[in-house]
């Protein structure tokens, strides 16, 4: 079963659930350390979006890859690479001066070591814990990770308001030098594979999905469809046809991630050695589990990321209050997670998993309902809390119900699936739901600017010249507006109908969040209906 020297029984997910403690951490630490973050290095907070963007996206695009890389490899010397690749992007992280350093410590070497992490981690319990153990090891495993997200905001608020977030990320390089140490005693039994590796099956998984987002991360820069902006190479304004690149970038992911499922058809028709082994994609449940998973994150990613935004950059929070903020949800998330693992006795994933969903749905229409412009009240922290036990019991079942589905010899292909859609649905809920609220935010600016009592010229100049708005602290707008000739009192109201348009750009967001949820409900009509077992159920 497991050969640990002198470890007990639950050693090796006790260190697997401090590794994917790490992983899961770094983003919802960010998100709340944004505002900081803008000003440290001088950046904006559509800069540290894309960063964001980009850091789940990384992984999303390369956890194929990561997965194939833990079979040929062998899993352990995967998880080893992975480690100290992730910590020495910490590092880099925590010493950087600028978005660039930022984006390359972050955004790419910390998620290519996850890359390895993630998928390895999801394999080493499946291959050393059997029965009702590997369940409850995967139950740990996904409280681990609810935990890590609820404990992010409160982690990364008090660094950053105390110390600085930076801290944060040298402490994740000191934690991985003690995973790598611990797992030195880790003896597993199982032998690489030694495979070919498809490089066409790379290149059209990860271009696919990295043109999918980053079309919708920069919908609110040049349109969906009729552009507001337009890119330049050479001078030369790029949008074919009239029409904005934006849709020219998500058709052509699509297309690409289509081609990409043919030739895994063909490889795997042959026998070759596809980078997805899309038969597995068959199996109802696995389908059914990864699909919810997908949604799950994207709500995950949108919340952590519109709200602490709101709460920093238009509140005027700082990172501990505004993790302070989310300590209902933070609170349910852990709750709930742990209540998921005990109702599994008595009640099937699919009983479980919907109540979860139903959650999420009442947690999104509360949070909409309710949204003030200081987002105080008991409601909005009963939506918060009503968000944090969807997604609680939804961690608690999602990773053995996945990894259940089929048997030991794919375990890493699973875990590299479930990583995928994981930061896919990260992904897009950063960038989609991000843009939705800029876009938002710049549409009712202009349009309420155009309906004031302001003067003609101040009107014109913002038809003329406002195509995307950054999300700035209303102080901000009043100040540059008096500095472009403004009286006080114009200067003001240009500072209140911003605020306004703050507060309905998040509401537009909010209800695109709610929409989602109650879609994500259809999903889940191919989770198993029976109480769980360590079986396979097609």
């Amino acid at each position: 079963m497991i050969y640990i020297n002198g470890m007990k029984k639950w050693g090796m997910v006790s260190i697997l659930a401090v590794a994917q403690f790490v992983m899961v951490l770094d983003s919802t630490v960010m998100n709340v350390s944004i505002s900081t973050v803008v000003k440290d290095l001088g950046t904006t907070v559509n800069g540290m979006q894309a960063a964001i963007t980009f850091y789940t996206l990384t992984m999303a695009s390369l956890m194929l890859i990561g997965a194939k890389l833990c079979s040929k490899w062998g899993l352990m010397r995967a998880f080893v690479i992975g480690s100290v690749i992730y910590g020495i992007g910490s590092f880099i992280t925590a010493i950087s001066q600028n978005l660039s350093t930022l984006m390359l410590g972050w955004s790419f070497i910390e998620a290519i070591g996850a890359v390895l992490v993630i998928p390895a981690i999801a394999a080493l319990v499946a291959v050393n814990y059997k029965g009702k153990d590997r369940i409850t090891a995967y139950a740990i495993i996904g409280g681990v990770s609810g935990a890590a997200a609820a404990a992010g905001p409160l982690i990364g608020g008090f660094m950053t308001t105390y110390l600085s977030w930076r801290y944060v990320f040298f402490a994740e390089s000191i934690i991985m030098i003690f995973v790598l140490l611990l797992s030195g005693r880790f003896k597993v039994a199982v032998k690489p594979v030694k495979q070919k590796f498809d490089i066409p099956s790379a290149i059209l998984s990860a271009s696919g999905m990295c043109l999918l987002v980053f079309g919708m991360l920069q919908s609110k820069v040049w349109g969906w469809v009729q552009p507001i902006t337009e890119p330049t190479i050479n001078g030369h304004a790029i949008a074919p046809f009239g029409i904005s690149i934006v849709a020219y970038l998500l058709v052509s992911g699509a297309l690409i991630l289509y081609f990409f499922y043919i030739r895994q058809q063909k490889l795997e028709a042959e026998k070759r050695n596809p980078l997805l082994q899309v038969s597995m994609l068959k199996i109802r449940r696995l389908r059914a589990g990864l699909s919810v998973l997908l949604s799950q994150y994207l709500i995950v990613g949108a919340v952590f990321f519109v709200v602490p935004i709101y709460l920093q950059m238009v509140v005027g929070l700082d990172a501990l209050q505004t993790g302070m903020k989310l300590i209902p949800l933070s609170v349910a998330l852990i709750l709930f997670s742990l209540v998921g693992t005990k109702m599994v006795a008595k009640r099937s994933p699919r009983f479980i998993i919907r109540v979860g969903q139903v959650l999420l749905v009442l947690g999104s229409f509360s949070l909409l309902v309710t949204v003030n412009r200081d987002l105080t009240g008991f409601l909005f922290a009963t939506a918060m809390f009503c968000l944090g036990a969807g997604l609680g019991l939804l961690a608690s079942q999602l990773g053995n119900l996945n990894m259940s589905s089929v048997d030991e010899s794919k375990s890493s292909e699973v875990g590299g699936l479930q990583g995928t859609y994981q930061n896919l649905g990260s992904s897009l809920g950063t960038a989609l739901i991000g843009s939705v609220l800029i876009t938002a935010l710049t549409a009712g600016f202009i349009t309420n600017i155009g309906a004031s009592d302001l003067p003609a010229s101040t009107k014109n100049y913002v038809d003329t010249t406002v195509k995307t708005l950054q999300i700035v602290p209303a102080s901000s707008v009043q100040s540059y507006a008096e500095s472009q000739g403004s009286t006080p009192a114009d200067a003001e109201q240009i500072a209140n109908i911003y605020k306004d348009a703050q507060l309905q750009g998040l509401k537009e967001a909010l209800f695109f969040l709610f929409i989602i949820s109650i879609i994500a409900i259809t999903l889940s009509r191919g989770i198993p209906d029976e109480l769980a077992t360590s079986k396979k159920v097609a």
